[in-house]
């Protein structure tokens, strides 16, 4: 398709009042430009601009590995100075599709059709119908209903502001119309910009086509411009995740208590507690049980599992028929094999759990393999870190490890071992043998505690 996309990203976002650019606030846990990004990309991937301004260096660094064309307005002159930018390394044969980089959920579909009803040497206009449009661009039509021109609000006179359709700013160009029309634009407006909008009168003054198309939705086409619209956006957009997932059969006990800032699979029978944060890719299995305030981050998490209550999981596998927490955090590298039980206070990095193992609780394991059937007691923590370097603990199937144990890596503890409660091991443990290293205990006689001055 010779098409090319136009991303406009250089207003300063006052409203705001943060010294973040507006774009890369974050909607669902991704910057708002980027959502625009990456939908532009399912066109036309590479033939994307993105025209910035304010905090432009900072957008272009964090937004880096999406592989756009940036295109710089150093003076911010309106929505036609800021497509002009871009057009030099268009080429004359495409076709060019206006978006915005803080109007983050426009959608393919929505993006298709008004392609796909535009005639290749047309004009396609996005509109919207609201019933308080407020300070939105009306859309003036003749008698017979065609579009003629957009009067901005605040050029608007009493009887144009009543007009319920509105301007999305959303819009379709032959490059060869908006190579010729955009360096004719005058600024003789309320704002002294050089308006877009005004090459809706210039398409039909040259006879141009106009087809205008309304989205699915309205809130593809909501546009953020201060706290309160991305914090409304944000709720609309949760909910509606919602309401996917609960029609495919997934139950969540609150819908509104419930945010996914990725994506999620889950099979049947799942159940989700409230607030419960889905980050990144998650994976859940059939007959799983999520507990409240639990976030999952690039999980996959098998059938038959339940995660109780503020548990942390992220970039971890769990097997079936695990049970993790409460209070448990699993971090990077993080598996649980088939029937193992992580408790609470638990904390697992990057190690292995096997099959039917139990870390029940106030441990740490770290960089260890852990085999069948082990028992880890209370207080348990594997000592990989030496200052410098990370070092590995094997415990083998069988083994039993008594409360309040440091394992000191590299550490092999052998098949069916015992390591005796209160042990400090920096030595193998030999399989099939009870293994104790504690100080000899003594009683002073005579002795007084300290006292307080």
């Amino acid at each position: 398709m010779d098409l090319s996309v136009v991303i406009l990203a250089a207003g300063h976002g006052t409203r705001m009042k943060s010294s973040l650019p507006k774009v890369l606030h974050t909607l669902a846990g991704k910057p708002l430009l980027q959502h625009v990004i990456e939908t532009s990309k399912l066109l036309a991937d590479k033939n994307v601009y993105v025209v910035h301004g304010h905090g432009g260096e900072i957008v272009k660094k964090q937004l880096a590995d999406l592989n756009v064309h940036w295109v710089k307005q150093t003076k911010q002159l309106g929505t036609g100075h800021a497509v002009l930018q871009a057009l030099p390394k268009i080429p004359k044969s495409h076709r060019v599709l206006i978006l915005y980089g803080d109007v983050p959920l426009i959608s393919i579909e929505t993006l298709k059709e008004l392609i796909n009803r535009t005639p290749k040497d047309g004009l396609g206009w996005l509109t919207a119908h609201r019933k308080n449009p407020k300070d939105l661009g009306r859309i003036l039509r003749d008698n017979d209903g065609n579009p003629i021109a957009i009067i901005e609000s605040k050029d608007a006179n009493e009887l144009q502001k009543t007009i319920k359709e509105v301007n999305t700013g959303i819009c379709l160009f032959p490059a060869k119309n908006l190579k010729d029309w955009l360096p004719k634009l005058k600024n003789t407006n309320a704002q002294k910009e050089y308006y877009l909008t005004d090459t809706f009168a210039l398409a039909v003054k040259n006879s141009v086509s106009i087809v205008t198309v309304t989205p699915n939705s309205l809130l593809e086409v909501k546009g953020v411009n201060n706290k309160l619209q991305l914090a409304e956006l944000e709720r609309e957009f949760q909910r509606r995740q919602a309401d996917k997932l609960l029609l495919d059969g997934v139950t969540l006990l609150d819908p509104n208590r419930f945010d996914v800032r990725g994506s999620l699979k889950a099979g049947k029978d799942v159940v989700f507690d409230v607030n419960v944060l889905i980050e990144g890719d998650v994976k859940v299995g059939s007959n799983c049980q999520i507990g409240p305030n639990v976030v999952l981050k690039n999980v996959t998490i098998g059938n038959n599992v339940i995660v109780d209550a503020n548990c942390v999981l992220e970039d971890a596998k769990i097997g079936n028929d695990c049970t993790v927490g409460p209070f448990a955090r699993l971090r990077p590298g993080a598996e649980l094999k088939q029937n193992a039980k992580v408790g609470n206070f638990v904390e697992i990095k990057k190690s292995v759990i096997g099959i039917g193992s139990k870390v029940n609780h106030l441990t740490y394991i770290g960089d260890a393999t852990i085999g069948k059937g082990v028992n880890v007691g209370a207080g348990t923590i594997t000592c990989n870190y030496d200052g410098a370097n990370k070092h590995r603990t094997i415990i083998k199937d069988g083994a039993f490890i008594g409360s309040n144990v440091s394992l000191v890596a590299p550490i092999t503890i052998g098949k069916n071992a015992t390591v005796g409660a209160s042990s400090g091991l920096n030595k193998n443990a030999p399989a099939e043998q009870l293994t104790v290293a504690r100080a000899k205990q003594i009683s002073l006689k005579g002795w007084q505690r300290p006292k307080k001055k």
